[in-house]
């Protein structure tokens, strides 16, 4: 459906109607892929976090900083999104040992197979998109990029 059918409005030009497409399709998608999580008790930035520690599983331990700057919403608390996945028991918080003031954190035996029961959620992410076809996909992530610089 178009964007003016959906949202039954008009648009000042087309840059206007593009970017009121792109924030009004982000939002969709990343409620229909809220409803996967839910049903792990995990929110999103909580999943990143998680995926961010098992992509650094080589390194074991990382920083608060390091998480910060993976984060796909750049303004998430990531301190306090440590305390409630530490509550939960899907990851460890050490002193790290060359500076008191940094901590580190490593994702639990836990964490991981909470991901692993998880990966239907990353199946299901994919279909969000599959009315695309592989060389739109690529297409669509040239154009986000360029968007963005």
């Amino acid at each position: 459906m178009k964007i003016e059918e959906e949202i039954k409005g008009r648009f000042r030009n087309e840059y206007h109607k593009g970017l009121i497409n792109l924030m009004y399709t982000v939002k969709q998608i990343s409620y229909q892929f809220l409803q996967f999580l839910k049903k792990h008790k995990i929110t999103e930035p909580q999943y990143n976090i998680l995926r961010i520690l098992r992509g650094a599983k080589p390194l074991q331990q990382v920083s608060i900083n390091y998480l910060k700057e993976r984060m796909l919403d750049k303004s998430s608390d990531v301190s306090r999104i440590i305390d409630r996945l530490l509550e939960k028991g899907y990851i460890e918080r050490k002193e790290n040992a060359l500076d008191r003031r940094q901590k580190d954190i490593s994702i639990t035996e836990k964490g991981l197979n909470l991901l692993d029961q998880m990966f239907d959620c990353e199946l299901k992410s994919d279909e969000l998109l599959n009315n695309l076809t592989v060389d739109e996909i690529k297409e669509l992530n040239k154009m986000l990029d360029k968007i963005r610089k």
